[in-house]
């Protein structure tokens, strides 16, 4: 399969946290898949870095998942009433995986 490495502004905020970095997209991908109320395979079958972003684009909390948790540690930062955003990066080489909004 043909990947196109890009960068890409994964936190688009004014300040300190401003986020870009590398991402491979498939060559023939016409949109994003998009997941309701499930974690997709790809995120739960990785160790997870997860960071809680509030509306402000502030840094909230983050966490670790283990393989197979990453649905009860998103629900855990959706817990906290501040955390607007969740981004999952993975968590050996940092690479971002995922934006994972409230519905």
């Amino acid at each position: 399969e043909e990947l196109i490495l890009l960068n890409h502004v994964s936190h688009d905020v004014d300040g300190p946290f401003r986020t870009t970095y590398a991402i491979y997209v498939r060559k023939d991908a016409e949109a994003p898949a998009s997941f309701t109320d499930e974690a997709p395979a790809y995120l739960d079958s990785r160790t997870l870095s997860l960071r809680g972003f509030g509306s402000d684009g502030l840094l909230k909390d983050g966490l670790l998942a283990m393989p197979g948790e990453a649905d009860e540690k998103i629900r855990t930062l959706f817990g906290r009433p501040e955390v607007a955003t969740i981004h999952a990066h993975a968590a050996t080489y940092g690479c971002f995986l995922a934006r994972i909004e409230r519905n």
